[in-house]
């Protein structure tokens, strides 16, 4: 009922640093002046974490969207994908294209972004202001197939995407193939952007995937108390199981929470008081208000014996009479 595990969101989430690493230059100036690192991670429309990776505080988010959907090895079929605005590229929106993602980002200040058209179409009244130059259709021919060449590195895994893309962001303005993907991009941002405007479900959609992610990491923050929140690790390889750690503990309370809000439906059920699918699907197993999150997290393969929940707390009725 949280989705049909097609669908996925992404986003980066700022963890200060001990404060001995000032040295490292990994600043975000948008966030203070402290040095952090951010956890970008993915998180399908099950609200499941799949695929987490360190970056600096100051990296483009965009360069690291592909990796997350390529190389996640989660039993996932994701068709689609959402992004704030860092996760916003011209290439992004190519590449996502090319390999057959659907990119459907959240773009901030739509408004001010320019649509681009090929050359003999003629915009009516309404888009004429917000078209800027069009297409350049000889840039791509031109170049497709470096363009086929490096979509195919990135899919085997030849490459990787965030690898690729922060050396096309790097490349001087006149490399042919950084140019190609942006014209590539720009008639997938233009299409998107159309849709984004004409379709109010392709604005639900995204806002509602998206707050998914915000809602998995406030669930996180809660959970990395220890040390005060602060990554303590000097080690890329450390920090990255640290990532992993607060994934899996994430996780396990999404299990728990959905398992009992099962186990609430089904006792709902056999009173007679069934509840509509179209208000569970809107329900979030996110919740740690009721959950213990000090101590040592201790993993054994026990699992929950089956008949074995623990007591569902029955609700009160209230009477006029004493």
């Amino acid at each position: 009922l949280f989705g049909d595990g097609t669908a996925s969101s992404s986003d980066g989430q700022h963890f200060p640093l001990d404060r001995r690493a000032q040295g490292t230059g990994a600043v975000n100036p948008h966030k203070g002046s402290e040095p952090a690192i951010s956890f970008y991670t993915h998180v399908s429309d099950r609200y499941a974490p799949f695929h987490s990776t360190v970056i600096s505080a100051g990296a483009s988010e965009a360069a690291h969207v592909l990796d997350g959907l390529l190389h996640h090895g989660a039993d996932l079929a994701i068709e689609r994908h959402h992004t704030d605005g860092g996760g916003v590229s011209d290439h992004v929106f190519a590449l996502c294209h090319l390999l057959g993602f659907r990119f459907a980002p959240r773009i901030p200040n739509i408004g001010n972004r320019r649509l681009h058209l090929f050359g003999d179409m003629k915009p009516g009244s309404t888009v004429a202001p917000l078209v800027a130059q069009p297409i350049d259709e000889r840039l791509i021919s031109e170049h497709w197939d470096d363009v086929i060449r490096l979509a195919t590195s990135i899919r085997t895994g030849v490459t990787s995407a965030s690898l690729m893309l922060e050396r096309l962001g790097s490349y001087p303005r006149a490399n042919g193939l950084a140019l190609a993907l942006r014209e590539m991009g720009r008639v997938e941002r233009t299409l998107f952007t159309l849709d984004w405007i004409e379709l109010p479900e392709e604005r639900r959609r995204a806002t509602r995937e998206l707050n998914k992610g915000e809602a998995q990491n406030a669930l996180k923050r809660a959970i990395f108390f220890h040390r005060t929140g602060r990554i303590r690790d000097h080690g890329l390889q450390a920090q990255g199981h640290r990532a992993s750690a607060l994934n899996l503990v994430a996780s396990a309370v999404v299990l728990w929470n959905t398992t009992y809000l099962g186990a609430a439906m089904r006792h709902l059920e056999h009173q007679g008081r069934s509840v509509p699918p179209g208000l569970l699907q809107h329900l979030s197993p996110l919740g740690w208000q009721h959950i213990n999150l000090t101590g040592d997290y201790l993993w054994t393969d026990a699992g929950i014996p089956e008949g074995k929940l623990r007591q569902l707390r029955q609700a009160i009725t209230i009477t006029d009479n004493p």
